[in-house]
This record gives C-alpha cells, sequence and structure tokens, in this order.
C-alpha cells in the first residue's frame, strides 16, 4: 500500500494498517511518501484537536507521550466593530462551537510523533520525495505514483546531481495530499469525480506564532472573532489559541469566494492586530513563525467520489472538515483509519488489487464523520447572504434542529466571483511598523521556505498573455494579493510601461491559493522538487 502524504489522514492509515497487520498476524508493505523535507514540515493549521479519533487509534495517547500538551480552559466568541468587541455569551453556542475536552495543539508536531509511531510499527516513511504523477495500468487503473526527478535544470537540462524519479506501485494508493492536492486534481478530472458533487468551496487560512510576555499569556484560552476587519458579505474571522510556554498562535480564515479584487487576506491579518482587543495579547511580544494554507469549506455536498479503481481519497483531499468546528484534523485520522480497513479486508479475502473499494464509502457513510459533516453541511452557505443572515441562520439550524433539516444548500465555487476591479472600492492597508505588523517577505523568511534553485517554475500559466491581459486589465492582478507569500509580481519600466508578470516561485508556501481563486483558472500548481518549500518547526 502506497500513501501519499504524510499528514493526519495519511498517518492514521498507516498506523491502522500495520495495527490491524499485528492483530490478524497478517503482513502488508506499507510505504508513504511526503514532500515536505520532514515529516510536519508543511502542516500548518490552528489547531484546536478534538482527540475522539486519536482516542480509537491509541487508546493509550497520553502514556505514549502525544503532544497534546494543553487542553481548551476557556472559550471566547467576539464580534468585533473597529474600536469594540462584543462578547457572544457561551450559551448561546450550538453544540458544535463547544471544545470542552479538545487540545490546542501544533499539529505539525502531532504529526512528528504519529510519524515516529508508525516507523516503530515497521512502516516506511518517505519524506523529502514529491509525488509528481499517478501511474495507471493497461486497464487505466491507479497502479502507484512516480516521484519527481531531482536535479532539472529551469531550461530543462539535467544538472550534474540530476536522478530521476522514483515509480512505487502498489495494489492500492491512498491520496492525503491535504486540501487541492495536485493528484486528486487531475484524478477527479479522469475519472470524472465530481460528476454527482456541487463544486468545492475554499478559505485560506493564515497564521503566525508568536512567543509573548508571561502576563498576557493564559495557557488554554481560545478566542475567536468575527466582523472587522473583513466587510459583512465577506466571510473571514479570526483565531488566537494560548499554547504552552508563552507561545500563542493567531490566524485569520477568509473564504475565497470573496468579491472585491483589491482584498489581500495577509493584509487583513496585520490590520486585525491593531484592534484595541487583540493587540494588548502581542504588545512586547515576538513573532516566531509564519505560514498560510487553503482549507475546505464546502461540506459533505461538496465531496467527491471517494474511491476509484486501486484509490481511495482521505482527509483533506477528499474534503472532510467541518466547517462550524473549525475542525478536519479528527475526521482527516478516522478516514484513514477506515481507508486502512477496508484496504486490508480486501487484500486479505483475496483481492488483486487495483479494485474500486465501495466498502471504504459504506465505511464512511456509517460512520461519525457522515453525521457530524450532515449536520454541519448548510453552515457555511448560509453566509453567502451576509455575516448577521448567516449567524442567525446558520445558528438556528445547528443549535435548534441540529442540523436536522430537509434542505441542502449548493456549494459554489470561488475563482467566479471576483468583481471587476473598477466595480470595488480599493483598501488602504497600512503600511506594516515591524514590530506588530509585517510584510509578506519578512513573513515568508520565518516560515523557513526555500527550493532549489535553478528548477523549471512549478506554477504553470496555461496562456501566459493571461495575467496581464485579463486579470490586470479587469482585477488589478489579483494575485499580487490573494497570494501570501510575494510569489506574483507585476515588473514594468522605469516609466511604468510594458507590464509583465513575474513568478517568484522560490517564495512559495504551498497554500494552493493561486490554483484555487485565479479568475480565469489559468494557474496549475504542480509540485516542485521534495523536500522543497515550508518548513515549519511546530506549526
Amino acid at each position: 500500500v502506497v500513501i501519499v502524504g504524510a499528514g493526519p489522514s495519511g498517518l492514521a492509515a498507516a498506523i491502522r494498517l500495520r495495527q490491524i497487520c499485528e492483530e490478524t498476524g497478517t503482513d502488508l508493505s506499507v510505504c508513504v511518501v511526503e514532500k515536505g523535507s520532514e515529516v510536519g514540515a508543511h502542516i500548518m493549521s490552528g489547531a484546536i484537536m478534538e482527540p475522539r479519533a486519536m482516542n480509537e487509534l491509541f487508546p493509550d495517547w497520553k502514556e505514549r507521550g502525544a503532544p497534546l500538551n494543553t487542553p481548551v480552559i476557556q472559550e471566547k466568541m467576539l464580534i468585533l466593530t473597529e474600536p469594540n468587541g462584543i462578547r457572544v455569551p457561551n450559551f448561546s453556542f450550538p453544540s458544535q462551537f463547544n471544545n470542552h475536552g479538545n487540545y490546542i495543539v501544533s499539529l505539525g508536531n502531532v504529526c512528528r510523533w504519529l510519524g515516529e509511531q508508525a516507523e516503530g510499527m515497521g512502516v516506511e516513511i518517505f519524506p523529502g520525495f514529491a509525488a509528481s504523477e499517478v501511474l495507471y495500468d493497461d486497464e487505466g487503473r491507479v497502479k502507484g505514483i512516480a516521484t519527481g526527478d531531482m536535479g532539472i535544470a529551469e531550461d530543462g537540462s539535467h544538472k550534474g546531481e540530476y536522478e530521476p524519479g522514483v515509480e512505487l506501485h502498489a495494489k492500492y494508493t491512498l491520496f492525503g495530499e491535504g486540501c487541492r492536492g495536485s493528484l486528486g486534481k487531475d484524478l477527479m478530472v479522469k475519472y470524472d469525480l465530481r460528476k454527482n458533487s456541487d463544486p468545492q468551496s475554499y478559505g485560506i487560512g493564515i497564521k503566525e506564532l508568536w512567543e509573548v510576555k508571561s502576563e498576557n499569556h493564559h495557557p488554554g484560552l481560545i478566542e475567536h472573532t468575527a466582523g472587522w476587519p473583513m466587510d459583512s458579505k465577506t466571510y473571514g474571522g479570526s483565531f488566537i489559541y494560548h499554547l504552552e510556554d508563552n507561545q500563542v498562535a493567531v490566524g485569520f480564515v477568509i473564504g475565497l469566494d470573496y468579491e472585491n479584487p483589491h482584498l489581500s487576506p495577509f493584509d487583513e491579518l496585520q490590520r486585525l492586530k491593531t484592534h484595541p482587543v487583540v493587540r494588548d495579547t502581542f504588545e512586547g511580544g515576538r513573532r516566531i513563525a509564519y505560514g498560510a494554507r487553503a482549507i475546505n469549506e464546502g461540506g459533505m455536498q461538496s465531496l467527491p467520489e471517494l474511491v476509484f479503481p486501486g484509490g481511495i481519497f482521505i482527509g483533506c483531499e477528499a474534503g472532510f472538515l467541518n466547517v462550524p468546528k473549525i475542525k478536519g484534523s479528527h475526521t482527516a485520522m478516522k478516514s484513514g483509519m477506515l481507508a486502512a480497513e477496508a484496504v486490508h479486508e480486501a487484500l486479505t479475502n483475496g483481492d488483486e488489487g487495483q479494485g474500486v473499494l465501495n466498502s471504504y464509502v459504506e465505511k464512511y457513510e456509517n460512520s461519525w464523520i457522515a453525521k457530524e459533516l450532515y449536520q454541519a453541511r448548510n453552515f457555511r452557505h448560509y453566509f453567502r447572504h451576509g455575516l448577521l443572515a448567516g449567524t442567525i441562520l446558520g445558528g438556528i439550524e445547528l443549535k435548534v434542529f441540529r442540523g436536522n433539516v430537509p434542505w441542502t444548500l449548493k456549494s459554489h465555487s470561488d475563482h467566479d466571483k471576483l468583481k471587476k476591479a473598477s466595480e470595488c472600492k480599493k483598501i488602504d492597508y497600512p503600511k506594516p511598523d515591524g514590530v506588530l505588523t509585517f510584510d509578506k517577505l519578512s513573513s515568508v523568511f520565518i516560515s523557513n521556505t526555500n527550493h532549489a534553485e535553478d528548477q523549471p517554475v512549478h506554477l504553470k500559466l496555461k496562456d501566459a498573455s493571461i495575467p496581464i491581459e485579463t486579470n490586470l486589465a479587469l482585477y488589478d492582478a489579483p494575485e499580487q494579493r490573494y497570494c501570501p507569500a510575494g510569489v506574483y509580481e507585476i515588473m514594468t519600466d522605469d516609466d511604468g510601461s510594458n507590464p509583465r508578470m513575474q513568478i517568484n516561485s522560490q517564495n512559495c508556501v504551498h497554500c494552493k491559493t493561486c490554483d484555487i481563486k485565479d479568475p480565469t483558472q489559468n494557474i496549475n500548481w504542480t509540485v516542485p522538487e521534495g523536500g522543497g518549500g515550508p518548513s515549519y518547526p511546530n506549526m
């Protein structure tokens, strides 16, 4: 069995496969490939973890030393106006908002720990190897993956350190690349896996990790905000989580169906930190890490077909995030465990591989993941009608009806929601002060992002004329703003003439936002050389 991606779903699948082998006296070879330089290097999340799946996978996780160190002990929800913050009473929360019994974690460190457990059970993990191609047999069934070549120059020639990619063949391949996986995108087209589902919708999450003064640190406190700096039509909100060791995570999530092309998600996070209710936490503190990642927000109605000949989607590759809970790690882990059970049952009962594992779909449909996603399915989509309507309608459906209403709202794609720049108000973002607020380049620096020099650009334009003739002309080049890493830059001659797009691919933090939000879907995100990208220490 080959698993693509050493995230929560992939590692849980690998561990569960080896557990079942030990329980049944069988043996399956399990291999995980990971494009990050190490397990956890590309993992970026808030994160609050609901330990339900962890309890099932490792009932003794505390004794094993899992890094779930900070239980949630206090939670606040605030509606921000520009000068003030209004506290929402906790008793009004739907049960999905309740975080009692959950833990504030670094999901990257949780994955590092899961990786250690997996290797201790005999799982082979290969970090620094990017799965760049799906392999098919003569009948068009998935038979594994190929990793990308190393040592190719930008012009396509082989450098001195050139190493060809490796083919990994498997009876079943589990795809756990995370949100908007590049191989998953290709598979959905090849097998038409979205024919019975709504388009996926997305958000971008941007996060900073701070070391704050001890008097501003309250371990176990979580705060969420809605309202300012977003206008009432734009879906978005912030999180502030107090971990251990004087560390506080602050982040902002914005729905990628926003309309104003002048909006910059990165700068909205910087602006948020200047709010009087927020800034006190960070006064005198020090920013120590930065990252960004797209997340799925479409819900149950946006799930693709989960199985296809020889392959399975798990975790955020499929889209199992629970939007009102703002959590996906527990559902990701559970989906990996269900996939492991389905694969083991098949391969130990005479299955030769490369089949369509409908037993995985049945297991999902009978699991608590499906129940959660059904109850949560409409919440995000009410916010298309604005913050007030979304809060009231979504809140009533969850609080009063527990999601059991006789309708399911449609999900829509995000890229076609941008209005023309001439139709929207420009947003004046203040200059960063370098103390509380920062620019993109200094932020990318502390994400430890690095790509091998002189390699082909991994951000492919289908039509090189579109960035200027369409995006700049109509939308004022929105890729300059929706990218949180300064990858896309409009260059001109000294007199302002001859505009052209420069792609600073070495800055890419692998968030996938450009692949999602580009209004003409002209950008195709592909994997760079293995080991490149961010190297998040504990995000």
